[in-house]
């Protein structure tokens, strides 16, 4: 039977939302059928985060401190936490016997713990002690108040993993959207509409669906300007950029079914019909609008959040990461009522993930001939 892998999940921001999610995460026995999790970040953080759970929805959990992945016992009801030790449980502010939010916003110190938790999975995910990581959210503005110039996860496991070409892919069900861009202004993101980034990102894009278990996947690809340049007339990236990096991925046996750039205002209707499996969007906010259009549902009567799904995936890593798609919370944090559902589907994609990669592994082992070149 295959081994149940390891999950390293980090708790974000332990002044956001992170660790009350992941505690209502973890309370579902389901989740340790699938995997075994550790959480990444500090002890104190989880245990008021079940503490409130307590007292809201009548959760009884424990926290259990380890310093090693090997401590672990991975046993549902006991969270499992490799305690960093930034968060103190006096500097988390209010009473978990009545749950309210935190008032705070981005802190130094909120910031370092969050960054020190990321850093310590991607180390452990390298050494082979994790088969994946999972991250809750953090605050972009906080890590730099702490000194780590990132714009976010997406670049720090970037830069420690040693990746150049890598992209981001927002998953909500069915419907799957990979970036060109992603955190910079709209002026530079229409500036690095170019031929071979637009070129790798398509490749990212089919890799990154096959690493989930889709074996052939077709490849929407979006122009950048308005009814995608009306050959030219409303510019001309989708002639001098977009078109030839299609070119070259269909000669390289990607499909792509309408081999040309596709308006950005139908693309994604198409993709909810099934037309495709993946989008190669041109820059963040033309990728992140439809997934959270359908993945965000805001209740009107009750003045909250119904759902928060959709997930993060980094393609292009040596390791796998998923994350959650929303941010840390800070108006909500600490009064237990945020949802754990995006961070639940990013455990099970990662989950999916790593039995896709060992699938794969084990094909290619099947595949290959021995050494003296004589029989299997």
């Amino acid at each position: 039977m295959q081994k149940k892998p390891i999950l390293g999940i980090t708790l974000g921001d332990p002044f956001g939302n992170g660790p009350e999610i992941t505690v209502k995460a973890l309370a579902k026995q389901a989740i340790y059928k699938r995997c075994r999790p550790l959480v990444i970040g500090d002890a104190a953080s989880l245990v008021y985060a079940t503490r409130v759970a307590q007292a809201v929805s009548g959760l009884d959990l424990a926290v259990r401190a380890v310093q090693d992945v090997g401590e672990a016992a991975f046993t549902h009801g006991m969270i499992d936490v490799l305690d960093l030790g930034y968060i103190k449980y006096d500097d988390i502010p209010g009473d978990p016997s009545q749950p309210a939010p935190f008032g705070l916003g981005a802190t130094r110190l909120g910031g370092e713990a969050a960054f020190q938790a990321v850093s310590r999975a991607i180390d452990l995910v390298m050494g082979g002690a994790l088969d994946a990581v999972v991250t809750n959210a953090l605050s972009k503005e906080a890590i730099r108040a702490a000194g780590h110039p990132y714009s976010g996860h997406t670049e720090i496991f970037a830069d420690r993993t040693g990746t150049a070409d890598y992209a981001m892919m927002l998953v909500h069900r069915d419907l799957r959207v990979v970036h060109v861009s992603t955190h910079v202004s709209l002026r530079e993101a229409c500036e690095r509409v170019k031929q071979d980034r637009v070129l790798a990102v398509i490749r990212i894009a089919a890799a990154g669906c096959r690493a989930i278990g889709i074996d052939n996947p077709r490849v929407g690809v979006a122009g950048l300007n308005p009814h995608g340049g009306e050959n030219g007339l409303f510019g001309r990236e989708e002639i001098d950029e977009i078109q030839p990096a299609i070119e070259q991925a269909l000669r390289e046996g990607i499909r792509i079914p309408d081999r040309r750039p596709v308006p950005p205002d139908t693309i994604f209707s198409k993709a909810l019909g099934g037309w495709y499996d993946v989008v190669v969007a041109m820059y963040h906010d033309q990728g992140h609008i439809p997934v959270k259009v359908k993945g965000f549902v805001y209740d009107r009567a009750a003045g909250r959040w119904k759902a928060v799904a959709g997930i993060n995936v980094t393609l292009g890593l040596p390791v796998i990461r998923t994350s959650v798609d929303h941010g840390t919370a800070y108006d909500q944090a600490g009064n237990g009522q945020s949802s754990e559902q995006s961070l639940v589907h990013a455990i099970d994609t990662a989950v999916r993930m790593v039995r896709a990669r060992a699938r794969a592994k084990a094909v290619r082992s099947s595949r290959k001939e021995p050494a003296d070149g004589g029989p299997r």
